[in-house]
């Protein structure tokens, strides 16, 4: 199993930052991979085990189904059901942590997965920095209104 682990600070409170990720259907307003999103079967998107279809801006479909999400702790939990990415068993977590130091937000993203043993390298740069950093770059830059 492979463990993806990436932080950054986001110059914003936690709660603005947290009004932007916590709508499970919201990506396609902060991730600038994702091309459009949709909760399946009408459920709300903090409904615990509804699923998210989501259209790639590169042309793939991934599903994912929400296992947890708290407010108090500015955590979301979920796992990939369908992707092309080759990967198996994963799960993510994306946890938002306040500094009050300057009212700014300490983000982490982890996922673990399995996957073919010759593309864990690929797979994990891909995910930490293609993905999870990828998408803290354009929150920053969401939330500081640019």
């Amino acid at each position: 199993m492979i463990r993806v682990y990436t932080s950054s600070v986001i110059d914003a409170p936690a709660d603005q930052v947290w009004g932007k990720v916590r709508d499970f259907n919201g990506l396609p307003q902060w991730a600038p991979f994702v091309a459009e999103s949709r909760i399946e079967g009408s459920l709300p998107s903090d409904s615990i085990g509804c699923i998210r279809n989501f259209q790639l801006r590169s042309g793939g479909t991934i599903r994912e189904q929400l296992l947890a999400l708290s407010d108090y702790e500015y955590t979301c939990v979920y796992s990939i059901l369908e992707s092309p990415m080759g990967v198996d068993n994963y799960v993510a977590t994306l946890k938002l942590t306040p500094v009050t130091d300057g009212n700014r937000t300490f983000a982490e993203w982890t996922a673990e997965f399995d996957c073919a043993r010759e593309r864990e390298k690929e797979l994990a740069e891909s995910i930490g920095q293609g993905v999870f950093q990828a998408a803290f770059n354009s929150l920053k830059n969401l939330v500081a209104g640019r």
